[in-house]
């Protein structure tokens, strides 16, 4: 059996995620290599992500990366302004079933990295 959390508990849990991310100013999503090499690194808003709703929150506006560093994306982390990771996840490309997923994961070096889109759910 699966451990569940009532909703409350869940919005709770989801919204320290966006305080931990906006702690130490303003935060960023660095994609990785599987060596942990920076591909990419997109600036996140003053405030990261919106209230919780049901245990989930969405990631407010984003700053392009307009000049990649370049390589092969194979995972992602979210940090602080601080540079302390906070959460993070698999990169595959579009229906790959990664935790975020790209149109390709080959990034070219000056190549233009955003996020259109990213939700984070706490466990139901």
């Amino acid at each position: 059996m699966a451990l569940d959390h009532e909703t409350a508990v869940r919005n709770t849990l989801a919204d320290a995620i966006d305080a931990a991310v906006n702690a130490a100013g303003t935060g960023n999503c660095v994609f990785q290599t599987s060596g942990d090499a920076e591909v990419a690194t997109i600036v996140l808003s003053a405030t990261a992500f919106g209230a919780a709703s049901s245990g989930t929150i969405t990631l407010a506006s984003t700053t392009d990366d307009t000049s990649a560093t370049g390589g092969t994306v194979s995972k992602f982390k979210f940090e602080t302004g601080a540079n302390t990771r906070i959460f993070g996840g698999t990169v595959t490309a579009v229906a790959g079933g990664g935790d975020m997923e790209m149109s390709t994961l080959s990034v070219g070096a000056g190549d233009t990295v955003s996020i259109t889109s990213f939700t984070y759910s706490s466990s139901a």
